[in-house]
This record gives C-alpha cells, sequence and structure tokens, in this order.
C-alpha cells in the first residue's frame, strides 16, 4: 500500500489550524485540484486526497485520533485498525503470509471508510460544483455486486431514448464514478456474505476447530479467486490471530497490482460434548494443572 501523505500537509495547515483556516484551506486545495477544472492526470487523485484529509481534519474525534496515531488509526491493516500484536511472516506453496496475534484497541473492520469525496465538494459549496455552467449534468447510479466490483461488469444505461454501455472496471468500489460527456454514472456495490472490504484490502472471518489451533495443520481459506487456499496453522494458534495473504485482494483501480486479503482466525470453542469428548477434556485438564 502506497504511504500517504500527512493531511496537515495536503492541506497546506499547521496542527493548530482552527475549523475556518481549515475550511479556507480546503476550499482552495479542492478548487485547485477538482477533475472539472483541472485536467492533469493526478488531479483527481490530488483531489480525493484533500477530501479525505479535510474529512478527517474537520471532525473533532478522527481528528484526535490522527493526532495520536496517524493514518494507522483508520488503516484495519496496521495495529490499530482492528487488530495488532506481534507478527510472524511464513510461506506455504507460492502464497506469503503472515499471523498477527490479537489486540484489539479498535474493534471490527471498515475503520478506513471514507465518503465519496465529490459529495463532501458539492456539500461544502452547497450542492453544486462551481464549475458547471447551466443544467447539471443527469447521474445515475448502478448496483452491482461484490465480485462483479472485484472483477470488473458491463451494464447498460439509457440515457435520452439511446443506450450506452458502461463499463466498470476490476477494483470499482462504493462511491467510483464514471464520467461521460452528458451524464455520470456512480457504483453502488452491494455486501458479500464473507468478504468484508476497505480499499483495496478484503477481510474474512475463519471458524477454526480448537483442535487445529492447539496442535496445528492445514486449513482451506477461501479467496477472491473461487479457489480455497490451503495454509498451514502453526501449533498454539491464539483466537483472534490474523493471517496476511499478500496480493489476494482487489485488483488496483489505477494501474497494477492487488490488495491484500486479511483473515481472522476465530477459534470455536466445541459445545454440546459427548460423554467421552468430556473425559478427554477433564484428563487435558488434570494433565495441565499437574
Amino acid at each position: 500500500m502506497a504511504t500517504k501523505r500527512d493531511y496537515y500537509e495536503v492541506l497546506g495547515v499547521d496542527k493548530s489550524a482552527s475549523a475556518d483556516e481549515l475550511k479556507k484551506a480546503y476550499r482552495k486545495k479542492a478548487l485547485e485540484f477538482h477533475p472539472d477544472k483541472n485536467k492533469a492526470s493526478d488531479a483527481e487523485t490530488k483531489f480525493k486526497e484533500v477530501n479525505e484529509a479535510y474529512e478527517v481534519l474537520s471532525d473533532t474525534q478522527k481528528k484526535q485520533q490522527y493526532d495520536q496515531f496517524g493514518h494507522a488509526a483508520f488503516d484495519p491493516s496496521s495495529g490499530f485498525g482492528g487488530f495488532g500484536g506481534g507478527a510472524r511472516t511464513g510461506k506455504t506453496g507460492p502464497f506469503t503470509y503472515t499471523y498477527t496475534t490479537s489486540g484489539n484497541p479498535f474493534s471490527g473492520f471498515g475503520q478506513g471508510d471514507f465518503s465519496d469525496p465529490f459529495d463532501i465538494f458539492e456539500s461544502f459549496f452547497g450542492g453544486a460544483s462551481p464549475f458547471r455552467r447551466g443544467p447539471q449534468k443527469p447521474h445515475y447510479s448502478i448496483k452491482i455486486s461484490f465480485m462483479e466490483a472485484v472483477e470488473g461488469v458491463e451494464r447498460t444505461i439509457v440515457h435520452q431514448g439511446k443506450s450506452h454501455s458502461v463499463k466498470i472496471p476490476p477494483g470499482a468500489d462504493n462511491g467510483t464514478r464514471i464520467r461521460f460527456n452528458d451524464f455520470d454514472v456512480s457504483v453502488d456495490v452491494l455486501p458479500h456474505d464473507v468478504f468484508k472490504r476497505d480499499g483495496y484490502d478484503v477481510f474474512v472471518d475463519y471458524d477454526l476447530p480448537l483442535i487445529t489451533a492447539v496442535l496445528g495443520g492445514t486449513v482451506e481459506i477461501p479467496s477472491l479467486e473461487g479457489k480455497d487456499i490451503r495454509i498451514k496453522i502453526r501449533p498454539g494458534t491464539q483466537p483472534g490471530s490474523m493471517l496476511r495473504l499478500r496480493s489476494k485482494g482487489v485488483p488496483h483501480l489505477q494501474g497494477s497490482g492487488k490488495g491484500d486479503e486479511y483473515v481472522r482466525l476465530v477459534v470455536k470453542v466445541p459445545d454440546n460434548l459427548n460423554r467421552d469428548e468430556k473425559e478427554l477434556y477433564k484428563k487435558l485438564q488434570e494433565v495441565a494443572s499437574s
């Protein structure tokens, strides 16, 4: 994942900037990099960067977290955004993975979610882009499945009686906009039963049998490619440990490469034990306490 610039640097302010100073800085930068005005190849990337910085620094709680932990406060792949602790890297077959033991100062996934930058901009300027003349372009929203967003898909939009083919590229996410001369299209991605997404990374909970956590073994982890990945579990794996499967996430929307897949190991404690199973656990308890 590319290193993010400091949010204060992005807006050109210092940490003591007031709310009014943040607004003025945001207005200046957002107008400078808005894609409707700035035709540079990296304008939209910088525009999103400016909006992300403003969304964090203009929110008291988010600003406090950012000042304390930096970008890690909103990144589940760090030690703060959903898991933490020690890490151990390994390799099985062609796949590289990393164990990360649990430690959860922020709970759950999705700490890195940000709003649509164009919505922030239009809200800031009263609901419309200051660069457009005349009526605002029509806007259409397309619902696609999680896997269609990962793999790319083609949809048809009927505008002014004409059918237009809209190609949604692999890696699209909620809020991704596709701009045409006469209209804009935004993408609405439906949730998945197994995978959760944050940026180009995906997360999945895997129920690990207690005996496998204790003794180790081999398990099959679901992947976006539709084929399970065989992974070795080391003996003594703790509940909440994380596996990182490099480059097994979502394709980058622009450029090459993929995000990573993170697997949280949820150790399943057996219930409804039969008599023999209870006796085995009692013997284990006796051995452990002796």
